[in-house]
């Protein structure tokens, strides 16, 4: 019978695998591999399976090349020698590259590309005058999307400020923005409605049903905005002598909360009378104008009378929405109204709709704000609900990161509104500001543009958008609570300011507001008729 003769197996306590290596196999060098590793020739003896280019990642090893197999003698070695020391031989393509480089520099200095063949991938290059080769350039530069980096802050002119700074106003504070932007409050509590005057016409939905292919014309509304100020309101005068230590009205209050945004210079007079603090705006100032692309990357910047200066392209946009805010209330005689209380003075060319309402922040400052309601509108179930209405306006495609507003409207609403994000942020940040602390349930934003690009008298409404304020404030990423914390900030340090008159003003180049007090009956109305008599003078002297 045939035997079996056992193995001999090496027993390891210690672990897995051999004990020691066999004697046969010991002082032979070994290459380490790896399962996965592909395999070439069996013997090649050329190295010719790994000169080729094709097989270089094909066949190597994740552990790199050895040398355990290579030949080395050390004599050899050191007694070679090469005798050939002539330069290696350049291929075509490595003599020409410098050659094709320096002529592409040339050309492009002097030509420009006059005809693209994209048959076979050719470029014809003639040359041309530099200013259609720079037309041209930058044409191809849009289509290929390789734009160039302008230094903006170089090209952009310094803005002017909202009012000349005198030699004798003191700066009392400085604030950047940057530490402005950190401020968090949360003591607010829940607003209390004092009074409430006016009556308030309601919403016309036929207007949220215009779209690019029916637009309506913008028509005139021959009715009397009031812009009266804090302390010549005769409610907040009747209100100071019995409640409240802080009054504004929600436009100077917005212009406060969201400072962080703006660009352009504005300014706001607060008065302490006692323990109370008045925030103002200046007369016959700026302040309720609307700006036009304040914060886009190339603001407008046309000077003098031209129609696209941003002197007047911020009349045309206050006139645009006056006008939208009233058109789009029902028109029709009697006007259906929602009657609030009594208060300015109603006539049929008056618009008066205002609520007062009080804040308390912390223990110590009683907050008292006129607010203002534009309209109501009737919902589903029949129940009433106060609106803001706001006027968004093109006023050339051009400036809108090229987005046509008959175009994309429309289709692509989004957009639009992304850009007008981005171009006015300041604006809607202020719009959406007032909207919460009046407390209306919902802002409506029309889309208006020109007739003509070239025309800025005649407008027409492409449509409207509805947004909660709640809901559109997360959308701009306005921060409610850094809002009030800013406000906070600015109320504590007027506190602590002696009696008098004060001027909160934005730089109109740095991201910086300072406070300067006024020497007393600077920009009062005996300074006014005192500056008038004087020009007076000066043109009679003249003559």
């Amino acid at each position: 019978m045939a035997k079996f003769h056992a193995p001999v197996i090496q027993d390891n306590p210690s672990g897995w695998g051999p004990c020691a290596v066999p004697e046969k196999f010991k002082d032979m060098p070994y290459q380490p591999f790896s399962k996965g590793d592909r395999l070439g020739k069996v013997a090649d003896w050329t190295g010719a399976t790994y000169q080729d280019k094709r097989y270089t990642n094909k066949y190597s090893s994740q552990f790199g090349g050895g040398s355990q197999y290579a030949y080395f003698h050390e004599e050899d070695e050191t007694s070679f020698q090469l005798v050939d020391t002539a330069k290696t031989q350049k291929t075509a393509y490595q003599r020409n590259r410098m050659r094709f480089a320096q002529v592409t520099q040339n050309l492009s200095r002097t030509s420009r590309i006059s005809r693209t063949s994209r048959i076979k991938g050719f470029v014809t290059i003639s040359t041309e005058e530099p200013a259609d080769r720079m037309r041209l350039q930058k044409k191809f530069q849009k289509q290929f999307g390789v734009r160039q980096k302008w230094d903006q802050k170089s090209q952009l002119k310094p803005r002017d400020s909202s009012v000349e700074v005198r030699s004798d106003w003191e700066v009392k504070e400085e604030m950047d923005f940057p530490r402005l932007m950190k401020m968090r409050y949360m003591e607010v509590s829940d607003p209390v409605d004092i009074e409430c005057c006016g009556a308030l016409e309601y919403y016309d939905k036929a207007f949220d049903r215009i779209t690019t292919r029916n637009e309506k014309q913008l028509k005139s509304i021959k009715r009397i905005f009031h812009t009266v100020t804090t302390t010549d309101d005769p409610v907040i005068r009747k209100l100071a002598k019995t409640q409240g230590n802080v009054f504004a009205t929600d436009a100077i209050l917005a212009t406060l909360m969201c400072c962080t945004r703006s660009v352009n210079s504005w300014d706001i007079i607060v008065q302490r009378v006692g323990n109370k603090l008045f925030f103002d705006k200046r007369d016959n100032s700026d302040f309720d104008l609307l700006t036009v692309s304040e914060t886009a990357n190339e603001p407008p910047q046309d000077e003098g009378n031209s129609f696209n200066s941003p002197r007047n392209l911020a009349m045309e946009a206050t006139y645009i929405n006056h006008n939208f805010s009233q058109q789009c209330l029902r028109m029709v005689s009697p006007a259906p109204r929602a009657h609030l209380a009594h208060g300015f003075t109603l006539t049929t060319n008056h618009v008066s709709s205002f609520a007062y309402r009080h804040w308390k922040l912390g223990e110590d400052i009683d907050l008292i704000v006129r607010c203002e309601h534009d309209g109501v509108m009737t919902g589903a179930g029949g129940e009433v609900s106060f609106i803001n209405v706001k006027t968004l306006n093109e006023w050339d495609s051009r400036y809108c990161n090229g987005v046509d507003w008959r175009q994309k409207l429309d289709s692509q609403r989004g957009a639009v509104l992304a850009t007008e994000l981005k171009n006015n942020s300041y604006k809607l940040a202020r719009w959406t500001c007032c909207a919460m602390l009046a407390g209306s349930e919902y802002l409506k934003l029309g889309y208006v543009s020109r007739y003509h690009v070239k025309d800025s008298s005649r407008h027409v409404i492409l449509g409207t958008q509805q947004f909660k304020p709640n809901e559109f404030a997360s959308q701009i990423n306005l921060s409610m609570e850094n809002a009030w914390g800013i406000l906070r900030c600015v109320i504590d340090i007027c506190r602590k300011l002696d009696e008098g008159k004060y001027l909160i003003l934005k730089d109109p180049n740095k991201q910086v507001i300072r406070v300067y007090s006024l020497p007393e009956g600077t920009f009062s109305s005996d300074e006014e008729e005192e500056e008038e008599e004087d020009e007076e003078d000066e043109e009679e002297e003249e003559n």
